[in-house]
């Protein structure tokens, strides 16, 4: 009752770790942490996949107990028995991965486990317009009586937003909360976030994306292999102080040089008037080998959806021609006999088993190689102990789930799969989403490497820069249309905003020949 009465008031909650240990049977993965929040600051928890920070929300949200060292919660001491325990002190966390049930309303999403009652019945009605009063703080403008299958992952985001505000959190985590959203989702989320702290919550703002946290956050905190590292007014450091503490060295250049691409010769994929029913109309592109194309757009734009079109993921009618020779994508399995492959923008829902092993997961997409006619386990362990080499994978063992790696690690699994089966043509889908910056380095210099190695990449990203940085060319989507293809001369982020809202002047398209070479 003192908690709640201290919550209804609007008081801060002020945390101190102490000497937090935490250790998932011989491994240990935090190392004696200590550090303290203040009410009515945002923090950036900085880090590597893996340096820990997850963990320690974790415990902070009552998801894990620690090992070792304690929680003082406004100087008392906590110990959280569950989520629902620290949810009760006004402590909450919104997960990277998306904490909802599929089949139920976004409302009832919203107040699972704090239902609304009137008597001995659910109050619906009251559930229902709370939840839009909170959905509307976050700037999203849907039925709270949807069912959460039918939205996009956008839309998720904002509902796991939602969801906390809706609890009246007085001290809000937020881990790689702008991953899937627009930069006008985005915008409000930051106002709503000044809102927050205005109030006195503190909010902790975990992000690998080191502009956000500059102009987000009023301190930051760096932790390393488990430890914490240092803290510093976030005025104090630049970017690149940031990214080098995280890593702990001094981080060279971000992209690798752009290579030039060989001309002549057939596209590797060339694809024209494609189209998606609801999602995209005629499009049509070309991708020659060596080449780095991207997809820009914004949220909603109708990128992943051709592509899951073009992968006979979805039905999708236009011509696809593979290496100058026309072909028919319906089924995956089309697509992977003639050279086309695709990495779900969803790594741990489509990209990888996440409960399955390493060898296992590497191993999927091209079962006939190792089975002769019997699976052959040594041969798909030497297949996967290349493949950790050759991608970086870092792991402690062979043996272990998918769920063991971290976010930057399973990308790169991820990535190896996918390839398993030789493919002309690469499409990846948000391939550094919620990955750390060296994580990121790393897999831009293995897209580079592919390109090298003569095949076609596609890479689609809601990250500017990172097109900018890393592609020949950028095909910008509007509303379910291939509205402009610049060349890395005329890359900018003004160029690339200005063609994905529409306040270009008139769209530039490709022609019905599916010639892509148009620049704005």
């Amino acid at each position: 009752m003192e908690t709640e009465a201290l919550l209804a008031r609007g008081a801060g909650v002020a945390v101190e770790f102490d000497g937090i240990v935490k250790a998932f049977g011989s491994v240990q993965v935090l190392h004696d942490v200590s550090f303290s929040l203040a009410p009515g600051r945002v923090y950036g928890l900085l880090g590597e996949n893996g340096a820990g920070k997850s963990t320690l929300m974790k415990i902070l949200a009552g998801y894990e107990q620690p090992t070792a060292g304690g929680l003082r919660i406004n100087g008392v001491a906590q110990q959280f028995a569950n989520s629902r325990d620290a949810q009760a002190h006004g402590i909450v966390l919104i997960h990277q991965e998306f904490n909802l049930a599929e089949d139920l309303s976004v409302a009832q999403n919203i107040f699972l486990g704090h239902e609304k009652k009137k008597g001995w019945l659910l109050d619906d009605a009251t559930m229902e317009r709370d939840a839009a009063a909170a959905l509307a703080q976050v700037g999203l403008q849907i039925d709270p009586r949807t069912k959460v299958r039918r939205l996009i992952v956008a839309e998720k985001q904002l509902v796991e937003i939602a969801k906390a505000v809706a609890r009246r959190a007085r001290l809000l985590i937020m881990d790689e909360p702008t991953a899937t959203l627009t930069p006008g989702e985005t915008e409000r989320l930051f106002r709503l976030i000044a809102q927050l702290r205005s109030e006195g919550v503190t909010v902790v703002y975990i992000s690998h994306k080191l502009d956000e946290v500059e102009r987000v956050t009023d301190d930051v905190i760096v932790m390393r292999d488990g430890r914490f590292v240092t803290r510093a007014l976030t005025a104090d450091v630049t970017r690149q102080q940031m990214a080098n503490l995280m890593v702990g060295r001094e981080l060279a250049d971000l992209y690798p040089v752009r290579d030039d691409v060989a001309a002549g010769g057939a596209p590797a994929m060339q694809v024209r008037r494609f189209t998606v029913p609801g999602w995209a109309q005629e499009a049509s592109f070309e991708v020659r080998p060596g080449e780095i194309l991207g997809f820009a757009g914004l949220v909603g734009a109708g990128r992943t959806e051709l592509f899951e079109g073009l992968m006979g993921l979805r039905p999708g009618s236009g011509e696809v021609e593979m290496l100058g020779q026309p072909v028919q994508l319906r089924h995956p399995r089309d697509a992977a006999r003639h050279g086309l492959t695709y990495l779900s923008e969803d790594r741990k829902g489509k990209g990888l088993h996440v409960d399955f092993g390493l060898r296992q997961n590497l191993t999927l997409m091209a079962l006939e190689r190792y089975a002769k006619p019997w699976l052959q386990p040594a041969a798909e362990r030497a297949a996967l102990a290349e493949a950790v080499k050759d991608y970086g994978i870092r792991t402690g063992s062979l043996d272990v789930r998918a769920s063991s790696l971290s976010g930057g690690n399973q990308q790169k699994l991820a990535l190896a799969k996918v390839l398993q089966p030789r493919p002309k043509v690469v499409v990846l889908d948000e391939p550094t989403r919620g990955v750390d910056v060296g994580a990121k380095r790393d897999i831009y210099f293995l897209i580079q490497r592919l390109a090298r190695d003569g095949l076609a990449v596609i890479v689609v990203s809601s990250e500017l820069m990172e097109l900018i940085g890393l592609c020949h060319r950028v095909a910008v989507m509007r509303a379910g249309r291939l509205v402009a293809t610049l060349d890395a001369r005329h890359l900018s982020e003004e160029a690339l905003i200005a063609h994905a809202t529409g306040t270009a002047g008139a769209p530039s398209t490709a022609p019905e020949t599916g010639d892509p070479h148009v620049h704005a």
